[in-house]
Formats: structure tokens, sequence, C-alpha cells
């Protein structure tokens, strides 16, 4: 019963569009009719600008944080992981904005965060160290997810390895179109990190 509870809760703060909620409450901006489309953080930095997708990055991620924390509070037995894997799920395909969501970078690093902060350290140092060479935040995402997969295993902690590892996979795979953009030469580039 735990786990079917903080599923859902974990389903539901994953489903609250961050980008969706910036976008109309400071722009006036329906930010899934401009750019991608997309209710990612990316299409917020494109379309609404830096302010506003950083704090559409920071609310993404804090639905992963705090979705792995909620059962510490209550003190109950459950592998924190798997709530996290839902709240992606609900970023992903959020009940909120017609199962159309993001991409899963954002919200995937907020449960590495509320499991392992010095993993999340550093997948967001090879995060931006990425970015700034390449310009490309698909490929940024995509490497950092390989890289996270594999410090993880040096934390010794195999679930947390098996789930970032399942959730780059969904990374890759949600980033599908990005991949063949970037191999025509299409895919845009950042304009804003020097």
């Amino acid at each position: 019963m735990e786990y079917i509870l903080f599923i859902i809760v974990a389903y539901l703060l994953g489903s609250i569009p961050s980008a969706l909620v910036v976008g109309k409450v400071g722009y006036k901006i329906d930010v899934r009719e401009h750019g991608s489309g997309n209710l990612g953080a990316t299409n917020a930095f494109r379309v609404l600008g830096v302010k506003a997708g950083i704090i559409v990055t920071l609310a993404d991620i804090l639905k992963g944080t705090i979705a792995v924390l909620i059962p510490l509070l209550f003190d109950v037995e459950v592998n924190r992981l798997i709530i996290g894997i839902f709240a992606v799920l609900g970023h992903t395909y959020p009940l909120f904005a017609k199962f159309k969501g993001g991409k899963a970078v954002a919200t995937s690093g907020g449960i590495i965060l509320g499991i392992n902060p010095l993993l999340f350290l550093f997948i967001i140092i090879t995060f931006i160290l990425t970015l700034y060479i390449s310009k490309y935040v698909s490929l940024s995402s995509m490497i950092t997810g390989v890289v996270g997969t594999i410090i993880a295993i040096f934390f010794r902690d195999i679930s947390l390895t098996i789930v970032i590892a399942l959730l780059t996979i969904f990374v890759i795979y949600r980033h599908r179109e990005n991949i063949k953009r970037i191999r025509k030469g299409t895919e845009p580039k950042i304009k804003w990190m020097g």
C-alpha cells in the first residue's frame, strides 16, 4: 500500500508542467506553441529566456528530489529509486498536460540529487563541461547519462547504477529525433553560453 501511495504522489509531482506554468503565469506564453513545443527546460530557455529556463530547470529537478525524499518523512521502508522513476514518468507523460511532457533529463537528475548528492555534483559538472564544448543540450544530456552510469559503478550501489542506466536509455530514446538532427547538422545549438 505504501508503494502505491508514494508512486501516485511521485507521478502527480512529476506531472506538474513547470515550463507551462512558468510560461503562462510569468510570460502569458504557452511554450507548447513555440520552439520545439516540448515542455522541458531546454524549450523554456529557447522560448522564455535564461531566467525562466533556470527556474524551470530547478523546478523539474526538485520534482525528482522531492519524490525520493517524501518516504523519509514517513520513515517507511521502500525503494526510493523506484518511487523516483514514477516522478520521471510523470514529467515525461504528465497527467496535467495531455501526457506530452519533457525528455526526462532534469527530473532524473533530481532523483540522483535526492539519493546521492555527490554523484549529482559529478553529473552537473559533466553536463556543464559537455554543454560548453558541444553547445548541444541534447547531446550533453545523453553523454551525462552515460558518464553518470559509469561513475555510479564506483559508488558500489548496484540499484543506483541500474536505475541510472535505465534512465539513460530512456533519455536517449526520448532524444531520438535530436540524434537524427545532430547527424544532419540541423540540431539547434545554445547561444547563451560562451
